[in-house]
C-alpha cells in the first residue's frame, strides 16, 4: 500500500506498527478493527486487508457524536487483484463504523484504489490538507 504512494526505502518504523496494531487489536470493544481475505490455497497469507480506526472528536453539524473514521492500510496482493477482495473487506469495514455510530469517514486514496472508494459512496472534499511534522 505505500509503495503505491510514493517509494519507502526505511522500514524502521515496521516494528512499532506492529507493536501498537497488535495492542489495539487485543482491546475488547476497540477503536480499530481489521478486515482481511486470505489468499485462496496460500496458508497464512493475505489475499487483501483493510484497517481503520475510529477517533473521537468534538461534535459538529452532522456529526453531533464526533466521532470520526479514517480507513489505512487499504491493499490486495498483485496477484489476487480484480477479484472483489478489497471491496469486501471495505463493505465489512463500512458496517464495522455504522455499528461505531461513525458517520463521518476519511480516507487518501491511490490513484489505483480511488474508483474502488468512488463506488462505495466516499467523494473528493474541498477542504485543504496541511501537515507539521515534529
Amino acid at each position: 500500500m505505500l509503495g503505491s504512494m510514493g517509494p519507502y526505502d526505511d522500514d524502521s518504523w515496521q516494528p512499532a506498527s506492529m507493536a501498537v496494531l497488535r495492542e489495539r487489536l487485543a482491546e475488547p470493544g476497540g477503536r480499530l478493527a481489521a478486515f482481511v481475505v486470505d489468499a485462496p490455497g496460500a496458508r497464512g497469507a493475505l489475499a487483501a486487508c483493510a484497517v481503520g480506526t475510529v477517533e473521537q472528536r468534538l461534535g459538529a453539524p452532522g456529526n453531533h457524536a464526533g466521532l470520526s473514521g479514517h480507513v489505512f492500510s487499504v491493499v490486495t496482493d498483485a496477484a489476487m487483484r480484480r477479484r472483489g477482495y478489497s471491496r469486501a473487506c471495505m463493505r465489512a469495514l463500512l458496517a464495522w463504523y455504522r455499528e461505531q455510530g461513525v458517520v463521518k469517514i476519511d480516507l487518501h486514496a491511490s490513484p489505483e484504489g480511488e474508483p474502488l472508494y468512488a463506488s462505495l459512496g466516499f467523494v473528493r472534499t474541498p477542504a485543504p490538507s496541511m501537515r507539521l511534522m515534529l
